[in-house]
């Protein structure tokens, strides 16, 4: 069973950016695709931007184009979600998720493994 875990959130101000890690272990796919989901408080869980394994240009929702970037660590067991210009509505809990196949979903329940989460907060 695959492990995920985030690291990287923190509170920070309006403008400021936050690189956050997502660490994988004990994968058992040799394809697969990660993805970046969040949360708000008193929100559903929403995409956030997503690469398959081969790496490439990521998908992004619209929220995030522009300001986030997603990226893979050599290694491949590291995936990375610089976030740039942040805004007080990007406060959430940021969760890494991973599924098999190339096939990018923007759907949560595609995903079946999940990290903790990481707390980002964004003050204004």
């Amino acid at each position: 069973q695959i492990q995920l875990e985030e690291s990287g959130g923190g509170l920070v101000h309006t403008g400021d950016s936050l690189r956050l890690t997502c660490r994988a272990s004990k994968r058992t796919f040799s394809l697969y695709t990660t993805a970046w989901f969040r949360q708000a408080p008193g929100k559903e869980r929403e995409f956030v931007a997503a690469i398959n394994w081969r790496g490439g240009t990521p998908d992004y929702a619209d929220s995030v184009k522009g300001r986030f970037t997603m990226s893979r660590g050599d290694a491949n067991n590291a995936v990375y979600l610089q976030m740039d210009s942040l805004k007080p509505e990007d406060t959430a809990v940021y969760y890494c998720a991973e599924r098999g196949g190339l096939a990018v979903s923007t759907v949560d329940k595609d995903y079946p493994s999940w990290g903790q989460g990481a707390q980002v907060t964004v003050s204004s």
